[in-house]
């Protein structure tokens, strides 16, 4: 039986598919078009906060009168008489709260959510789906319906309105996510990596530590990003169970939004102040972060 042939058309003998000169051009373009469609939105997206900062540096005559744009302009309008004044109010005290209830909050989920991820992907106990099946479903749970029971229970262990209260709140409702994600990413590591440190003499322990978590480097920076910035800009937590002397920025910054016309050259310092910390924070870790974000993506 002879086997049939499929005839190339006339003049294209590559078996290449011709493309016309108008896709050419697109070809050739496209790349270039969007560059430049992603310069104009982060131009975009950064113009709020660029507006914020021209606000902080003004002072409240000039701000009430004209817009924040016309200090591209009229550069004499710039003077730091509102950071010293913010300064003043004790705003200070508000940023060192929020490091003492960040920094401990976004250690203590990445230690304890990696370990109980290498548990969950890597090492065999009774009950383990079940009990991963019941981490997945916390992560439905908002936190709101807990907001009462738990400050009852701090007001039983006399603890509420402390530093300790909000960082225990945000690790608990931190390592549900936590541990879902990093024991995703675990589970894609080869297992012949672990086997071959368990016949080197590892034990569990030492495998985490020297194998499986150096590793993780991706999917640790990404995670602590997220939950850097989610305590960071917490605001619900801080109102619940950080008392006065204990406020976060965001608490601090909320009780001046009361008298908001009279405040401005005080909230538009702290609020930037605010938002500079997360910015720094995510464009040094940018390259960790999208490398976390696209770990198991592709096999």
């Amino acid at each position: 039986m002879k086997t049939p042939t499929i005839e190339r058309p006339a003049g294209d003998r590559s078996g290449a598919i011709r493309r016309g000169p108008l896709a050419r051009v697109v070809d050739r373009l496209g790349s270039g078009l969007l560059q430049v469609v992603l310069i104009l939105i982060g131009l975009f997206w950064l113009v709020p906060t660029l507006g914020l900062f021209a606000v902080s540096l003004r002072d409240q005559t000039a701000n009430t009168s004209s817009g924040w744009w016309t200090l591209l302009t009229e550069p004499g309008q710039i003077v730091l008489d509102n950071y010293a004044d913010l300064l003043a109010t004790g705003f200070t005290a508000s940023f060192w709260n929020t490091i003492l209830i960040t920094v401990p909050s976004t250690v203590l989920v990445i230690g304890i959510a990696a370990m109980a991820a290498y548990a969950f992907a890597w090492m065999e106990f009774r009950g383990r789906d079940a009990l991963f099946l019941v981490v997945v479903g916390l992560l439905v749970v908002p936190i709101q319906i807990a907001l009462i029971p738990i400050a009852g229970l701090y007001g039983t262990l006399g603890i509420f309105g402390s530093i300790p209260a909000v960082v225990l709140f945000h690790v608990a409702f931190g390592l549900p996510f936590a541990i879902f994600l990093l024991r995703n990413f675990f589970a894609g590591i080869p297992r012949e990596l672990l086997e071959a440190a368990r016949m080197d003499g590892a034990g569990e322990w030492k495998i985490f530590r020297t194998v499986v978590f150096p590793l993780a480097k991706p999917a640790v920076a990404s995670l602590g990003i997220f939950q850097f910035l989610w305590v960071w800009n917490d605001l619900l937590v801080a109102l619940v169970f950080a008392n006065t002397e204990n406020q976060p920025m965001t608490k601090a910054l909320q009780s001046q939004m009361r008298q908001f016309e009279s405040n401005v050259d005080i909230l538009a310092p702290g609020a930037f102040l605010s938002l500079i910390i997360p910015l720094v924070l995510f464009f040094a870790f940018q390259r960790y972060f999208v490398q976390g974000m696209m770990a198991g993506s592709v096999k």
